[in-house]
């Protein structure tokens, strides 16, 4: 729900769709109003920085499966574990395996430039055109094969027959990452090991399609974190960043399919929205964390963050230290967040539809008319570094009670 500014003269609780389009002139020029969600007020959750009160396992939101792995490095045991076989298509994780192949003979110091800033996409922004060269450059589904051998993967095949040029396809487990991400550690040649950490600790917000990808560990866990996240399905295009055009997607992440098709000895499903977050927690890399889900038809993109972000932060991941703030769903379609609370030439990103933010504080700023309602309060989202007006705060208080004042520049 939202609120109503004190001065207003309207009563009204929920937008109704006629006013959200008749103000598609203003909304142009800030952010995108859309029809509020079937229900906010369950959107809200207590605050980010609860990590000690975590369940003993891991809390999957209703019609989501997942595969989750956490294995604590220091003490060489997993701390979670739920259906850490269960085989998922891979969609972008799988450039971990496609790089470590490349790299396999080759040191990062000595391949040539071009491929230097393949990698770097690939890795660092999840280009799928770089996967897309590799893969067809160097073997296709033979990738995953001699990577499933010299890791020892277990649960991991290629894509199934007929869709092999479709690396995104690749069969993988929550417990096969672990193991992928411990020889990136703990065997794999320092040159390589420091090459891949080093983009995965720099991995951008937006990544090459538009997508916004810091979810998952992004999202629940203070850095030092490094991260290679996956997506895979019938999402809206992405609006992630200050330009509105979007990426293509490659190939090599989906394809048109619905149902489950054999891929080596795993069953992988190729049809629901996939939304994997994978890598490691804490200094010295203490923690690895595979969270691997599928969700039911139809989910979009914002609903998929939101809840893969929930199942995450219900992990007991060692060393990892949740972020300080509140969380509190959204709504609305390309809500703009702004280097600064007013709304002019100042865009840093849109939201995803719908998605959990992170608030870590509220300041007065410019007064935001989205009739029928206004609102001259702005809320912090540290993690964006930058500010949403408050009527898009899923909260029926103009100022949130929860919430300090921000007292710094920001």
């Amino acid at each position: 729900m939202l609120r109503i500014a004190r001065n207003s003269h309207t009563t009204a609780r929920r937008t109704p769709r006629r006013l959200l389009a008749a103000t598609a002139a203003f909304l142009s020029l800030s952010f995108t109003g859309a029809a509020l969600p079937h229900s906010v007020a369950a959107a809200t959750e207590p605050p980010g920085d609860s990590l000690s009160a975590a369940p003993a396992s891991p809390q999957v939101p209703a019609g989501v499966t997942a595969g989750v792995a956490v294995f604590d490095r220091q003490t060489g045991t997993f701390t979670e574990q739920l259906a850490p076989a269960a085989t998922f298509r891979s969609a972008s994780v799988v450039k971990l395996l496609i790089a470590l192949d490349f790299l396999w003979n080759r040191s990062p110091d000595s391949i040539p430039a071009a491929d230097r800033t393949r990698l770097d996409a690939m890795l660092r922004s999840s280009q799928d055109a770089a996967a897309s060269h590799y893969w067809s450059t160097y073997g296709g589904s033979a990738i995953v094969e001699r990577m499933v051998t010299r890791l020892g993967l277990s649960d991991t095949a290629p894509p199934p027959a007929g869709y092999e040029g479709y690396w995104g396809y690749t069969a993988m487990s929550a417990r096969d990452t672990v193991k992928t991400y411990r020889h990136i550690l703990e065997s794999a040649p320092a040159p390589v090991r420091d090459f891949v950490m080093e983009r995965l600790r720099q991995s951008t917000r937006c990544a090459s399609d538009s997508f916004d990808q810091h979810f998952g560990i992004a999202a629940a866990f203070d850095r030092p974190w490094a991260v290679k996240q996956g997506w895979s399905g019938k999402y809206a295009k992405g609006n992630c960043g200050s330009a509105g055009a979007t990426a293509a997607r490659g190939p090599g992440a989906s394809a048109p399919a619905s149902g489950s098709a054999g891929a080596g000895d795993a069953s992988v499903d190729l049809g629901r929205p996939a939304l994997h977050t994978t890598g490691t927690v804490g200094a010295g890399d203490r923690s690895i964390v595979a969270v691997l889900t599928l969700h039911p038809d139809g989910t979009s993109y914002g609903k998929a963050y939101t809840d893969l972000g929930r199942l995450t932060r219900s992990l007991n991941v060692p060393g990892g230290t949740a972020p300080k703030g509140k969380w509190y769903g959204t709504w609305g379609q390309d809500v703009a967040v702004r280097a600064e609370p007013t709304v002019g030439d100042n865009l840093l990103t849109r939201l995803p539809a719908g998605v959990e933010v992170l608030v870590g504080c509220q300041k007065k700023g410019q007064l935001v008319s989205v009739p029928p309602y206004t609102n001259d309060w702005w809320a912090y989202l540290p993690q964006y570094g930058g500010y949403v007006t408050n009527i898009y705060i899923s909260h029926p208080a103009n100022q949130l009670p929860d919430v300090p004042l921000c007292t710094d520049p920001k």
